[in-house]
């Protein structure tokens, strides 16, 4: 399986039967270069235009925008309620937290998570390999609280997402923080990020090159 990182909190992941999974594409206003090649299914975390671009994509994709169960294009995943933000979606509306299985392993999108999770969401979402997560603060949790969700989701591998660069064009704070919070960091020379084999350890942060 290819996890690949297109900037802000959009990710292309591609499993071994070539399916490909694009989660939460973003308008050209973000920054980045626009997806516009082909996927199999979509998912939206919520409707706003940094996160639900799906204009440019080719293929004939299923997207899901909904909480629940699925099995679409030979993928099981689920849906999960949380909020935009610390009033219960008063200030920014609701997300939506996708868990994907995919090749064996356990891929976790947290969206635009804007609180810190409870115990029994933790549990809910429950065992996880690859945790994608925001670390930018403003209108998602912070590097701070984002190191406590991670260490207590405690997955294999954590990828931050939704962060200042220097192609963003919103306003948000960079990784740096969240990599000082955590105690193991890598900077990965790629977009891109194979998982194979048995996964060791917990908590080993991933940040990609978007470029």
């Amino acid at each position: 399986m290819e996890i690949k990182w297109l900037g802000h909190a959009c990710f292309l992941i591609t499993d071994s039967n070539d399916t490909k999974i694009l989660i939460d594409p973003f308008d050209k206003s973000v920054g980045y270069e626009t997806f516009e090649g082909d996927a199999d299914l979509i998912t939206i975390s919520h409707h706003h235009h940094d996160h639900d671009y799906v204009e440019g994509v080719k293929g004939n994709p299923v997207v899901i925008d909904d909480v629940g169960t699925f099995n679409k294009c030979g993928i099981e995943f689920e849906g999960i309620q949380s909020y935009h933000d610390k009033n219960k979606g008063a200030d920014r509306g609701n997300n939506i937290i996708f868990v994907f299985n995919v090749d064996g392993y356990k891929i976790c999108h947290l969206g635009d998570l804007g609180y810190e999770l409870s115990n029994d969401e933790i549990r809910n979402i429950g065992n996880v390999d690859v945790l994608l997560i925001p670390v930018g603060g403003k209108y998602t949790i912070d590097f701070a609280e984002a190191a406590r969700v991670a260490l207590s989701i405690n997955s294999h591998y954590v990828i931050p997402m939704h962060y200042k660069t220097d192609a963003l064009n919103i306003p948000l704070a960079g990784v740096e923080d969240f990599t000082k919070a955590m105690s193991n960091s890598e900077y990965i020379k790629s977009n891109s990020i194979k998982i194979q084999g048995k996964l060791k350890g917990y908590n080993q942060v991933k940040i990609l090159d978007y470029k």
